[in-house]
């Protein structure tokens, strides 16, 4: 089995995540995509107002219908600040013996100039297959803000500069974050059709990320 893994905050999953897991099974030939909500994030603060559960709730949601993806709950619930090394290493020792390669390592181009300051990062470029996908826009409204270190952003960086071995999926531009999508459900602005229809239904019920009225 080739298994990748795309974690992220997924606060909410939306169909630019789904597209970007169907471009790396179809291309590089990934029988299984792990989606992997983080609990708290090393490199960016994470908006609260929806909790953890109804994250990986979303992702549930969200992956059930592709056999190809899962929602992996380690991160949730482990707690505390997620950090990839673990992850990777945790889901090597569950599918010991079923893994035919190195697991897929997805990661935007946003987290590429930074992943130098990740823990491990130099052992995990070698345990892992590196996926860079490339996302060219600027995200705007209700972003997450980012941690300490990880908010120097590297001047002019090109994946020419990057120390580190990869592949790169060819994914199509889709101008779409997660945090624009907060703010467009909190301006009450249409985003009905930026998420799966289960994702939708759920973020309905629950009114999340809606303007909490005084």
């Amino acid at each position: 089995m080739k298994l990748a893994v795309l974690g992220g905050s997924f606060n909410p999953v939306h169909i630019g995540h789904l597209i970007l897991a169907d471009c790396v099974s179809k291309q590089l030939g990934y029988d299984k995509i792990a989606f992997v909500p983080a609990y708290d994030p090393p490199h960016k603060y994470l908006s609260m107002e929806v909790s953890a559960q109804d994250r990986l709730k979303m992702v549930e949601l969200a992956t059930e219908d592709d056999e190809r993806f899962f929602a992996e709950d380690f991160e949730i619930n482990q707690k505390g600040v997620s950090y990839t090394w673990d992850t990777i290493s945790y889901l090597e020792k569950k599918y010991s013996g079923l893994l035919s390669d190195k697991i897929g390592l997805i990661a935007g181009m946003d987290l590429i100039p930074n992943f130098h300051k990740w823990k491990n990062a130099r052992l995990l470029a070698e345990k892992c297959r590196l996926i860079v996908a490339v996302r060219n826009e600027k995200e705007t409204g209700h972003e997450n803000a980012a941690k300490g270190e990880f908010a120097v952003k590297e001047k002019d960086f090109s994946l020419e500069k990057f120390q580190f071995p990869f592949v790169k999926v060819n994914n199509p531009f889709f101008p779409l974050s997660s945090s624009q999508i907060r703010q467009r459900i909190y301006d009450d602005e249409g985003w009905r059709y930026l998420v799966g229809e289960k994702v939708f239904e759920y973020i309905k019920e629950r009114n999340l990320y809606v303007h909490k009225k005084s």
